[in-house]
């Protein structure tokens, strides 16, 4: 499916948000102002998105990486359309009915992974409700096509849930990815408001059904802060992510997309996320970027090179022990 420019007038995209009343985010901190998007490589990389009829949720989603991420010709494909069937109070991607799945999407993005010669790529989806397996089997063909077209790229994934239904877990996590993500976004409390489709502990499972099938398989989750969560929320939310295994976490600040969604109720400063940093290495995973412009797909490839390195050091360790 191709990027619909219909899709930036905000009514269109979030009608089930046009009761809330507006509750304006006011002026952001210093910490969070980002150049806006430019130079020769950002311009290819968007030619090269257009040309292969992609959509990313770099620019659904609304980013405020795009910039820093395109120049360096890094992109986060967001496959089977850009209409999600679920409506979080956070997301700025477009809710209502979606087309059917485009069936030559996957050959498309190997073909654009290719091209724009990622070393490590990162596919994320709408949710697709609406479909039997959740798009399961389309995850897994995308998967197949990059490493057909782009076979020394790494594949990092960040589906949805699937509806708890673990059949389709077990089709995708056996397409062995190299990273499987699946962000948590928010603490069990604010579930029903901020992420009333998802169920907290349904994708608390779902990553550690990763590691049940391949132990040795990296998983990886996200939050957002700002959105009304303590501290001490999220430090329990960073236990439960360790029980289940997942082996990096990132954090970063909510920005609200318009005066519709959820209001930001919180700017963590720089400060606080050097303690949430802290917290996170305290209990134990393999990796952690929390900072405020931290998004999941920032820094990917850099990042799994790293977790690589920290887990060839842990088996290191454990084998001297």
């Amino acid at each position: 499916m191709t990027y619909n420019p219909d899709l930036l007038d905000k009514a269109k995209r979030h009608p089930e948000k046009q009761k809330n009343p507006d509750r304006p985010a006011g002026r952001k901190p210093d910490w969070i102002r980002v150049p806006a998007p430019q130079g020769k490589v950002y311009a290819e990389t968007k030619e090269i998105v257009r040309r292969q009829k992609l959509t990313t949720v770099c620019e659904e989603a609304g980013c405020p990486n795009i910039g820093e991420c395109w120049q360096q010709k890094h992109a986060t494909f967001m496959i089977m359309g850009e209409v999600c069937t679920r409506a979080c109070a956070f997301c700025n991607v477009a809710t209502g009915r979606p087309d059917e799945l485009d069936k030559l999407e996957p050959l498309r993005v190997g073909v654009a992974t290719k091209q724009m010669g990622l070393k490590h790529v990162v596919v994320t989806s709408v949710d697709r409700d609406d479909l039997g397996d959740g798009g399961a089997d389309h995850f897994v063909k995308t998967i197949q096509a990059i490493r057909m077209k782009s076979p020394e790229t790494t594949v990092e994934i960040l589906p949805g849930d699937f509806r708890g239904n673990q059949s389709d877990w077990d089709t995708v996590i056996n397409a062995r990815p190299d990273v499987f993500n699946h962000n948590l976004e928010t603490v069990p409390r604010l579930y029903p408001t901020i992420r009333p489709g998802a169920r907290y502990f349904r994708s608390l499972r779902l990553l550690q059904r990763v590691k049940e099938l391949d132990p040795l398989s990296f998983t990886k989750s996200g939050l957002m802060v700002g959105l009304g969560e303590t501290k001490e929320e999220v430090g329990q939310v960073m236990d439960d992510m360790r029980a289940a295994g997942i082996d990096f976490i990132t954090i970063g600040q909510y920005l609200q997309p318009t005066p519709k969604h959820a209001p930001v109720m919180h700017w963590w400063t720089p400060e606080e996320f050097e303690q949430l940093t802290r917290m996170a290495k305290n209990k134990g995973f393999l990796m952690v970027s929390a900072t405020p412009l931290t998004r999941s797909s920032h820094h990917a490839g850099d990042d799994f090179a790293k977790l690589k390195a920290a887990r060839e050091a842990q088996l290191a360790k454990q084998a001297a022990e």
